[in-house]
């Protein structure tokens, strides 16, 4: 555990940690909030990299940004697909949240108002939060995703043969996630699991995606949840932006990270 401050001279007050959550080196979260006795809603980010590198020091300005507006964030790190397949990801963010909620008042955090941003392939794995079981985390509140895979199924398909040497490495890497196998036989079952919108349950969280309309992550993925939460009453809102920008460039662009924040703010204040 280490203790850090961005702000040494106490102005924000803003406090840092780095703690860890498992026993692996990669799981570990840095924590923001502000030391005031106040409960704050939470926001957990969580990278992106094609499930297979990044980091969640990729995560830092965008993690200030938040405890800035007065939330208490967790910006997690969790096993990549090189060291353990699915759904080790989602198992990995899961305990970072069980963690956060167990030890609430030590990060001035409301275990019972918290939201879930994700990029690109951590997207897909917020997303996967959103649907696990049938709503049965206790104070998820919303989704948000930048550019999420929400179908690895979809990203195979449209990865074979493609010209596009972003949908072929999605493609390679999903099948990496899956632990080498592809989609039929005995690894049905992985690949299933994988698949967000297939667990869509009525007492779901609702989310919010963003994709821009060229890029090789498109806006019909998270048709696909909206599809199926739709049929269960979970609202679904898909924003889309003119361009190619993906994942963390497109939350920098012009609006996106105000309309992002809004959603937020309407959800847990």
């Amino acid at each position: 555990m280490s203790t850090t401050s961005p702000d040494p001279y106490g102005l924000s007050g803003l406090s840092t940690e780095t703690i860890s959550y498992g026993a692996r080196r990669r799981q570990d979260m840095d924590i923001w909030w502000t030391s005031d006795g106040t409960k704050r809603p939470g926001v957990f980010l969580i990278h992106g990299g094609w499930w297979s590198s990044g980091d969640k020091k990729q995560m830092t300005e965008i993690a200030r940004s938040y405890a800035d507006l007065g939330y208490t964030v967790f910006n997690i790190n969790y096993r990549l697909s090189g060291e353990a397949a699915w759904p080790a990801q989602r198992v990995d963010a899961l305990a970072s949240i069980a963690l956060a909620r167990k030890h609430a008042e030590r990060w001035s955090f409301d275990p019972n108002k918290y939201v879930v941003v994700g990029f690109s392939a951590g997207g897909h794995i917020a997303a996967s939060i959103g649907t696990y079981g049938d709503g049965q985390l206790r104070g998820l509140k919303g989704v948000v995703g930048l550019s999420p895979i929400i179908s690895p199924l979809r990203a195979y398909a449209d990865g074979a043969n493609s010209p596009d040497p972003y949908k072929r490495k999605l493609r390679n890497s999903a099948i990496q996630l899956a632990g080498g196998c592809l989609p039929r036989g005995k690894c049905s079952r992985v690949w299933a699991s994988m698949e967000v919108a297939w667990h869509a349950s009525h007492n779901d969280a609702p989310v919010l995606t963003v994709h821009s309309t060229d890029e090789f992550v498109p806006p019909s993925q998270s048709q696909l949840l909206k599809e199926m939460l739709g049929q269960v009453g979970v609202p679904v809102t898909i924003f889309t932006s003119p361009g190619v920008a993906h994942s963390a460039p497109l939350y920098r662009e012009i609006g996106i990270a105000d309309r992002v924040q809004q959603w937020i703010a309407d959800r847990i204040g």
